[in-house]
């Protein structure tokens, strides 16, 4: 019994140990995708106001992979270097304001708002004071990250020009999360010692997804005049397929 007890908790960290080598990945990639955005905004009169707290925000990604590196080492596995420039983000076929609009609200308005609420939750559970610090830092900065969308659309809303949104959101949505998120997962993703090493499990994440858009994202969204029903539409569908598969 103990030898099982012992592969699965070792089991756990591995798995803690992967997704801060995977935040890792996800940091540098946003620390670019920012800098990008700087430059683009740059070039916008109507939104260069934005364009250094998208250049500070790179920095602030930066730092957390710092962190995410340190995190996935002591948890047992090592990580180094740099990653490849992540793809664009926005549809082809956008005006040069649309595709950043687009891509400020995939990244902040979506994936740095769901954010926030993963780190928030992950705050009530984390007793190393280590991670505690890690944790609370990314939630602070990311709370600004995600101001910096909103502070976006709001802008294109007062130019009238946020409409365009709302029948994309579905592949916004769709490129916020893994293939597999809708899906059940192993059982080692849903082990609540998981929440030690501040990490959600799969179930929990999936919820506070689900809550978040429901909560915060989609009512931001439709105050900035974007017609949220086929992101709506997705979300059910989604939901579905998850009962559909735990459904003997």
């Amino acid at each position: 019994m103990s030898e099982g007890l012992d592969l699965a908790a070792a089991q756990v960290r591995a798995l803690a140990a992967a997704a801060w080598a995977f935040r890792w990945t996800v940091e540098l990639e946003a620390e670019v995708r920012f800098d990008r955005l700087a430059s683009r905004l740059e070039l916008m009169p109507g939104s260069a106001s934005l364009a250094p707290l998208a250049r500070r925000a790179a920095r602030d990604e930066r730092r957390h992979a710092g962190h995410c590196a340190q995190l996935a080492a002591v948890y047992g596995s090592a990580v180094a270097g740099e990653v490849a420039p992540p793809p664009e983000v926005a549809p082809a076929g956008l005006e040069p304001e649309e595709a950043a609009c687009y891509e400020l609200v995939a990244a902040c308005c979506v994936a740095e708002t769901g954010s926030v609420a993963v780190l928030t939750s992950l705050l009530t559970s984390a007793r190393e004071p280590r991670l505690r610090a890690v944790l609370h830092e990314l939630a602070v900065d990311e709370v600004d990250h995600a101001r910096l969308g909103w502070a976006a659309l709001a802008l294109a809303h007062r130019r009238g020009s946020t409409g365009f949104l709302g029948l994309l959101l579905p592949a916004m949505l769709k490129g916020s999360v893994d293939d597999d998120f809708f899906l059940p997962a192993d059982p080692a993703r849903q082990d609540p010692r998981l929440l030690e090493f501040g990490v959600l499990p799969h179930s929990a994440r999936r919820a506070l997804f689900v809550e978040t858009l429901d909560c915060v994202i989609f009512p931001g969204l439709e105050g900035a005049g974007v017609d949220t029903t086929a992101g709506r539409a997705w979300l059910a569908g989604e939901q579905l397929q998850v009962g559909a598969a735990l459904t003997p």
